[in-house]
């Protein structure tokens, strides 16, 4: 990765029984239009064992990438909806160090 890739981590709290919904939410507005924004690298979707908890992490090419999606209109309604049955707390890192198990040759 370049010095200038940066990771992005949204911390949904959720309603239990509303959990699959901000999934399936989080699931269309990133397959219809954040990966196709210019700089994405990859994103992966987490959810908490007890339900109340649903975690993205992307990662972009640069914080100016994701500024760039985040002024496009396509992914808004997506945010919308999901701020109206969750609330988040995102946060903006880059990456240190990278740690795998001994022998896995990466």
């Amino acid at each position: 990765m370049s010095d200038n890739t940066v990771t992005l981590i949204n911390v949904f709290t959720v309603a239990p029984e509303r959990q699959q919904q901000l999934i399936d939410l989080l699931t269309r507005a990133t397959e219809g239009s954040v990966r196709n924004a210019p700089g994405f690298i990859s994103a992966k979707l987490h959810r908490s064992l007890d339900g109340t908890k649903v975690t993205m992490y992307a990662q972009w090419r640069s914080e100016e990438d994701y500024q760039a999606m985040r002024k496009d209109p396509a992914p808004l309604p997506y945010l919308k909806q999901a701020l109206e049955i969750a609330t988040f707390e995102p946060g903006m890192y880059e990456v240190l160090q990278s740690f795998l198990p001994p022998g896995s040759g990466a």
